[in-house]
């Protein structure tokens, strides 16, 4: 039987892996698929990219599919998310300029870091986030909501390019996936304060994305895909495979960069400043552990309502994050399914069993910074 071939965009960062091991361990050969992965150079151009047709499916930032499909800024289009690629792996880092006024403070110390911040007064706070609809954006607002004295100008930059940026002074502050707060250290222009798991301890960063009616007309492949990721995310997560992970990501195909800077993200061995001993940061990144990949409707509820969208765009936005065809497509695999497709985000402050199709689901804590949690089902 041929193969088909899939044409698959990403943007080169550590969270693309489940797409790379997918294709270079044979996940996606075994279920039939030749995956062509095709790099973009930001995240706009894989948006068009794939609205327009040119890719089959996509890792795209988590709040792109449902601000594609509710019609929020550039091209719209209804867009599924089939399952979420990674949680978490974003680091906060600032100029050694900024860093220099913050001594003091404790890596991952969020309250403190925003009081430090509001603190200082003057001009706005200008911080480079990879793109207007994403998580980053997202979490920057949420956090910086509790200082509302703290101005912030918001920079759009590649997230290859965040480096550049601050050397060249034209951001204070950046959020940004790995490697590249990694290669800000190493390079000497920036010191990471804290990761994204900081405000919120399990946030939906990348998902596995295609057009609705590509799912629709091609539903075996869409299956087939998502089994391979499912298994190549799973194999990512087991420790003793990540060196081997990082080996396949260093490669000039895929991430083309020294492996001593893939190695944070997949271990959680944050350099936060050069010259200083790793830190231990749990969960940094998960692909497969506590349901990571499952695309829960509330996960999308949140996003939908921190862009502003009003309830039948919260709703649409639910739609959008398939755990109906994760339940469908994965099961036959023996995947672990959770009893629900919502949960009260933010309300678990620790690991958590919950009722699954196989009885073995520990859900991981997800608290926001503030301890708030978002309830988004419909109220009766």
């Amino acid at each position: 039987m041929t193969a088909v071939v899939l044409n698959c965009g990403y943007v080169p960062l550590v969270d693309c892996a489940p797409l790379v091991i997918a294709h270079e361990l044979g996940f996606a050969a075994e279920q039939g698929l030749v995956l062509n992965l095709i790099q973009q150079p930001s995240w706009s151009a894989l948006r068009d990219m794939l609205a327009l047709g040119h890719l089959d499916a996509a890792q795209m930032l988590s709040p792109m599919p449902i601000a594609m499909s509710i019609g929020l800024g550039g091209l719209t289009a209804s867009v599924d998310t089939l399952m979420v690629l990674s949680v978490n792996g974003t680091v906060f880092g600032v100029s050694n300029a900024l860093a220099s006024e913050l001594d003091g403070l404790h890596f991952g110390d969020a309250d403190a870091l925003l009081r430090a911040l509001a603190a200082r007064g003057g001009k706005p706070l200008r911080v480079g986030v990879p793109f207007h609809h994403s998580m980053h954006r997202l979490l920057l607002r949420y956090w910086t909501s509790a200082a509302p004295h703290l101005s912030i100008e918001e920079v759009t930059i590649p997230p290859q390019r965040m480096t550049d940026a601050v050397a060249d002074g034209r951001v204070d502050a950046f959020w940004v996936g790995e490697p590249w707060g990694s290669v800000a250290v190493q390079q000497d222009v920036a010191r990471l304060m804290m990761t994204g798991r900081d405000v919120w301890q399990f946030a939906p960063e990348k998902v596995l994305a295609a057009r609705q009616d590509w799912v629709a007309e091609h539903s075996d492949t869409a299956r087939k895909l998502m089994r391979a990721v499912f298994q190549a995310a799973a194999w990512i997560d087991t420790p003793k495979n990540k060196p081997l992970a990082i080996e396949i990501l260093a490669r000039s195909e895929h991430l083309s960069m020294s492996p001593e800077l893939i190695d944070p993200a997949l271990t959680g061995h944050i350099v936060a400043r050069q010259n200083h001993h790793p830190l231990q940061v749990e969960r940094f990144l998960q692909f497969h552990k506590h349901a990571a990949s499952f695309p829960w409707r509330s996960q999308a509820a949140w996003i939908a309502h921190h862009l502003g969208a009003d309830p039948d765009g919260v709703e649409l936005a639910k739609g959008t994050f398939r755990s109906d065809l994760y339940r469908q497509n994965l099961s036959g695999i023996d995947a672990d399914m959770p009893g629900a497709s919502e949960k009260v985000e933010g309300s678990l402050r620790f690991e958590t069993a919950v009722a699954s199709s196989r009885g073995h689901m520990i859900l991981a804590p997800d608290a926001f910074f503030d301890g708030k949690t978002f309830d988004f089902t419909p109220k009766n």
